[in-house]
């Protein structure tokens, strides 16, 4: 048992912590117990005392239970006026307002409110002034630490950050205060800078995610020189899938003529390339007029040709088909009058010169089929197409790329056919194309391809739509599976809705679908 000149000891310490207005009451009430010569303790230190008895600590959230929590219109207000920064603070208790240190972090996200450090953040002329906690940074990012508390720790109460945009800043700085990951296809990138220069590990790793699941043709090529420079290898293997897989838009594409000398070297020394050579050509012409205009040269041949450099010699000119190079590498201005002759002497001479570009077609790549029946057949009344609809839906559980269908022919010997072939996600139309194909009366299937593959997704059911018109009967498939093994890619089957002329999982068309991967 402590005595009771221990305990006055300890209450005394709590007491000279009391605001004034309750040290004076407690003296009052000290007072009248000595006169009364009684031995009770001061009544706030039997308080105290009282609580020290208690085994199990609480949060504030468990010791105000029935405290109605801040709603979310509250904090997504405080957010806003902290985005605007324009934070005016109107409550003198606003911390009640906030069951959580989370909560309370975040009202403290871009405030003034006992701020102790602000950065000067973007380039000359577009910075903003933006206000920090050195505590709350240094928590959140071992850069900060270092910079706030380290040994060469920062002093200045102003620092300058030229090399980062405003807006990623302040979604570093609302990860770090609010634990929100807030981004957009417009700041990704350089949030993921900001990210990577102050290593905030689970912020770089959310902008890696949301570039992945928002990768496509058209940006593939830029996101390949930001991964490499960011060191992403499963970023820069993504990208490589969707150029290679549809090399014509992502050569075609204005984020094409935005990557660096580097990036552009090894996308023209790609192997996989699945495209013509001519397209590859065009690309580097495009890429070196923009390229002029960021040296702020003239864009003349003879300039696209030297910024070009060593590249112009990893474009595969001579694997052209004839007509290619005759009406377009050959009048393009940007090979000398040797080279042109040189190239055309490789085409139709028997002697073939030799020559400084690389003359090894690509291998691109190749396509693999998923075929869904175990068995086909034909009879004299199946199948007919009267402008009905066959389709099917199918899923992934890695992307892939859908290059066309495998279609069946007539059974009552050789015939043509129209075909058109679509690809849906949800309603949403993907892809498309109208052609042609011509069937020998056997069973085997026969390709029929779209203009470009089509990307598609993991774990979403796609749909695969074939309108035919040609001879009514042809061979079917029957005995179909519900799930399919192609090499490392799982595909699913289940019936479609859209499905008129009898097709589903068990039988029907669309035995095939071919695709990259």
């Amino acid at each position: 048992m402590v005595d009771a000149k221990g305990r006055n000891m300890k209450c005394l310490t709590f007491f000279l912590m009391l605001p004034e207005t309750v040290k004076g009451k407690s003296s009052k009430s000290s007072k009248k117990g000595n006169a009364s010569g009684s031995p009770k303790l001061p009544p706030v230190c039997y308080e105290i005392i009282t609580l020290r008895s208690k085994k199990k600590k609480k949060m504030a959230a468990d010791i105000f239970p029935t405290k109605k929590p801040a709603s979310t219109t509250t904090v997504q207000h405080y957010q806003q006026q902290n985005i605007n920064n324009n934070n005016t603070i109107q409550n003198c208790n606003w911390q009640g307002l906030y069951s959580t240190i989370r909560e309370r972090n975040s009202v403290m996200f871009n405030n003034e409110l006992m701020a102790d450090v602000h950065f000067m953040v973007g380039q000359p002329g577009k910075t903003q002034r933006l206000p920090g906690h050195r505590y709350v940074l240094a928590v959140g990012s071992s850069v900060f630490h270092a910079m706030f508390y380290g040994e060469l720790a920062e002093n200045s109460d102003e620092i300058h950050i030229p090399d980062v945009e405003p807006a990623a800043f302040l979604a570093m700085l609302k990860y770090i205060y609010c634990d929100e990951i807030d981004l957009s296809a417009d700041t990704v990138l350089a949030t993921l800078y900001a990210a990577k220069k102050y290593i905030v590990p689970h912020l770089a790793r959310a902008c890696v995610n949301f570039l992945e699941t928002s990768l496509s043709a058209k940006n593939a090529c830029v996101l390949l020189s930001q991964s490499c420079l960011f060191e992403e290898p499963e970023l820069t293997q993504r990208c490589w899938e969707v150029i290679d897989a549809q090399a014509e838009l992502a050569l075609r594409s204005e984020g094409f003529c935005d990557i660096d000398a580097q990036t552009l070297e090894s996308i023209l020394q790609r192997e996989t390339l699945n495209t013509k050579e001519i397209v590859v050509f065009e690309a580097a012409l495009s890429w070196a007029e923009a390229e002029c205009q960021r040296q702020e040269l003239t864009s003349s041949t003879d300039n696209r040709r030297k910024v070009l450099g060593k590249a112009m010699f990893l474009i595969r000119i001579p694997t052209m088909a004839l007509d290619d190079f005759a009406n377009g590498a050959a009048q393009s201005g940007v090979l000398t009058l040797n080279e042109t002759n040189d190239i055309f002497l490789w085409y139709t001479a028997a002697k073939k010169p030799e020559l400084e570009f690389v003359s090894k077609p690509r291998k691109g790549l190749a396509p693999q089929r998923c075929h869904r029946f175990q068995s086909c057949a034909y009879r004299s009344n199946q199948w007919r197409y009267r402008g009905r609809c066959d389709s099917i839906q199918f899923a992934v559980d890695k992307r892939v790329f859908i290059a066309g269908f495998g279609l069946y022919g007539s059974s009552c010997g050789s015939a043509e056919y129209s075909a058109k072939i679509e690809l849906k996600r949800q309603g949403v139309l993907l892809g498309q194309n109208l052609s042609k194909y011509f069937s020998d009366g056997s069973s085997n299937t026969f390709p029929v391809w779209f203009e470009y593959p089509v990307q598609i997704e993991p774990d979403t059911f796609y749909t695969a739509s074939v309108i035919l018109d040609g001879n009514e009967l042809s061979y079917f498939g029957q005995e179909g599976m519900t799930e399919v093994q192609c090499g490392k890619v799982t595909f699913q089957f289940q019936c479609s809705s859209d499905s008129t002329n009898g097709t589903g999982v068990q039988g029907g068309q669309i035995p095939e679908l071919i695709f990259y991967a």
